[in-house]
C-alpha cells in the first residue's frame, strides 16, 4: 500500500487529489491530510440547504463538494482526514474495516472509542469522526474526518442553516454532539504529533507498505482537475439536486415571500408575494430571473439592470438577493 503524507491544506486541491489517485493509480493507497477552514458537502446534497451562507461569506470559508455521499462537514486545521483507496469494492459500506486502525490506536492512548450507527466514531457518546465512501469501478474510496482540536463553535456556525424551507431529494446532514480527541488525551500532544502517530501506525501494519510523494506531474494533473471541476460553481452549487425554496423577508417597505424551483442550480420558476408596494408589475422581474444561476453574482447582474424601487418600494438589489438566496429573514 502506498502511504501519502500530504501537507497541502487547500480543500479544492485535496478533494481533487483523492479523485485523481482513485482513478489513475492501481495500488491500494492511504492518504493523511488536513484542510484549512472549509465546508465539505456530500455528493447528493443541496449545498444551500446545508450551510449558513451569511457566516460562510463573512469568514471567506470555501465550500467544496466531494465525490462521496453522506452529510456536510466542517474542516479546519484542527481536523485530520484520512483516505483509504482499496481495489476490492466488496468493502463498500464496510465502514468498520477502515476505522478499526484508528480505534485501536486510540486504545493505546487510553481513549475508549467505539464505532456507532451507520458511519460514526464516538468517545463517551460524543462524535469525533464521520466516514463516507465512494465506489469507482472495482475500487472503493473511504475517507474519514477526525476532530482533534477543531473549533467546535465554527462547526455549528458554518453548518447552522437559518429556518427557511428547502424541499427536495437531497440528503440532509444529521447534527450530533461532537468532541475533540485532544480533550481525552492523558498525555497532551499537538495535532502534527498525532498525525505522525497515525502514519507510523499504518506504516507498521504491513511490510509491503511504502511512502509515496506526489510528483510534479501528479500535482499538475490535480491542479487541472481543481480548475476544471472542484473550484467551479457548477460542481459545488449547480450540481445540487432539484429543489424548491420558500423564504419570507421583512424590510421597511413590507413583507415579501419568495418561492423558487431550482434545477441544476438554475432558477426554473420564481414568484414573489407580499404586502409591498410598487408601480410596476413584478412579473417583469420574475421573467428576467428565469434560467438564471441561483447564486449572488448572477442575480445581482440582472437586478442591477433595473430600478428595484419601481417594483418593491423601499427595497434595493441587496434586499432581493438576500431573499432569493434565503439567507436573511429580516432586514432593518
Amino acid at each position: 500500500m502506498l502511504l501519502i503524507y500530504n501537507e497541502k491544506t487547500n480543500p479544492f486541491f485535496n478533494l481533487a487529489m483523492e479523485e485523481y489517485l482513485l482513478k489513475n493509480f492501481d495500488e491500494d493507497i492511504f492518504i493523511l491530510w488536513r484542510n484549512e477552514s472549509s465546508v465539505i458537502v456530500g455528493k447528493n446534497q443541496n449545498t444551500l440547504s446545508e450551510i449558513n451562507l451569511d457566516y460562510i461569506k463573512e469568514n471567506s470559508i470555501p465550500v467544496v463538494r466531494r465525490q462521496s455521499g453522506g452529510g456536510a462537514v466542517f474542516h479546519d486545521l484542527g481536523n485530520i482526514n484520512f483516505t483509504f483507496i482499496a481495489n476490492n469494492n466488496d468493502n463498500f459500506s464496510d465502514f468498520k474495516r477502515f476505522t478499526t486502525p484508528i480505534i485501536e490506536l486510540l486504545k493505546t492512548l487510553d481513549i475508549n472509542a467505539e464505532f456507532s450507527g451507520r458511519n460514526d466514531l464516538l468517545i463517551d457518546g460524543c462524535k469525533f469522526s464521520g466516514n463516507a465512501q465512494y465506489n469507482y469501478k472495482n475500487k472503493v474510496m473511504h475517507h474519514c474526518t477526525l476532530l482533534f482540536s477543531s473549533q467546535i463553535s465554527d462547526i455549528s456556525n458554518a453548518l447552522k442553516v437559518k429556518p427557511i424551507k428547502f424541499e427536495g431529494k437531497s440528503i440532509k446532514s444529521v447534527k450530533a454532539r461532537v468532541t475533540n480527541i485532544s480533550e481525552h488525551l492523558k498525555v497532551p500532544m499537538d495535532i502534527l504529533e498525532f498525525k505522525d502517530l497515525i502514519m507510523d501506525c499504518l506504516y507498521k501494519t504491513n511490510t509491503d507498505n511504502k511512502y509515496y510523494t506526489l510528483s510534479e506531474l501528479d500535482i499538475n494533473n490535480i491542479n487541472k482537475l481543481v480548475e476544471e471541476k472542484y473550484n467551479t460553481w457548477d460542481w459545488n452549487f449547480g450540481h445540487s439536486p432539484k429543489y424548491s425554496l420558500y423564504n419570507e423577508l421583512k424590510y421597511p417597505g413590507g413583507n415579501v415571500e419568495f418561492n423558487l424551483n431550482v434545477e441544476g442550480g438554475i432558477i426554473k420558476d420564481i414568484k414573489f408575494f407580499g404586502d409591498f408596494f410598487g408601480k410596476c408589475d413584478i412579473s417583469h422581474i420574475e421573467n428576467l430571473l428565469l434560467n438564471t444561476k441561483h447564486e449572488e453574482e448572477s442575480l445581482k447582474t440582472i437586478l442591477n439592470s433595473i430600478n428595484i424601487n419601481d417594483y418593491f418600494l423601499g427595497a434595493d438589489t441587496d434586499v432581493l438577493v438576500s431573499g432569493i438566496m434565503g439567507v436573511k429573514e429580516y432586514l432593518e
